[in-house]
């Protein structure tokens, strides 16, 4: 399946070959199931070999120019009677009109689909609307699932915040109060027990040495 940067290459080639005044240009796609080595042949025609090195030149030269790619191979240049350039996805033959006829790449490619460049140019048009589509959706959903995780994430995370609120009261408060009562009922009750006896046992041993002396 030709890829959208495939058909821009070949449409880009079909204005270069065109603004050199090519004659009968042609775009065959070819049935993958008898080629597996490209996707299209661009077939045009040059009125003398001259033409045909010119109208090689500037494809080689608007492809580079404008999508910094180069032919795999370039065949015929020198001649400028049949130029083949490969560039992968699709070949581009630039006949004399005779030799053009003599090897009849249409009459042997009769399972190939002709195609325009009107038509090609409606099938890239058609992918980058697609293309822009997609990458529309896409942002349009990123905000989405941004807020839905943010809110997920602020419900996973205030009731873990309280519970270690309310376990650090807890434990706070008996240190503070409860140690400090006990204290000080112990040192209250204590006190008065020490001196009572005291003043009881006294009291007696004064009152028998009085009375022995008389």
């Amino acid at each position: 399946m030709p890829t959208l940067e495939a058909n821009r290459l070949l449409a880009a080639a079909v204005d270069a070959a065109d603004s050199k005044k090519a004659e009968d240009i042609r775009i065959l796609a070819l049935d993958p199931s008898e080629s597996s080595l490209t996707d299209y042949f661009l077939i045009c025609s040059g009125t003398n070999e001259r033409q045909n090195v010119a109208i090689s030149d500037e494809i080689e030269y608007r492809l580079k120019k404008d999508f910094g790619v180069l032919p795999n191979s370039v065949e015929g240049r020198r001649q400028g009677e049949w130029v083949l350039m490969d560039y992968v996805d699709f070949v581009v033959h630039v006949f004399m009109p005779e030799k053009r006829e003599f090897y009849g790449l249409e009459r042997l490619r009769k399972t190939a689909k002709s195609i325009s460049a009107a038509e090609l140019n409606s099938e890239i048009k058609a992918a980058v609307a697609k293309t822009r589509a997609k990458a529309g959706t896409t942002a349009a959903k990123a905000p989405a699932a941004k807020k839905a995780a943010g809110k997920v994430a602020a419900k996973k995370a205030a009731p873990k915040k309280a519970a270690v609120k309310t376990t650090a009261a807890k434990k706070a408060a008996p240190k503070k109060t409860v140690p400090v009562a006990k204290k000080a009922v112990a040192k209250k009750a204590t006190k008065p027990a020490v001196k009572t006896p005291a003043a009881k046992k006294a009291a007696p041993k004064k009152a028998v040495a009085k009375r022995t002396s008389k």
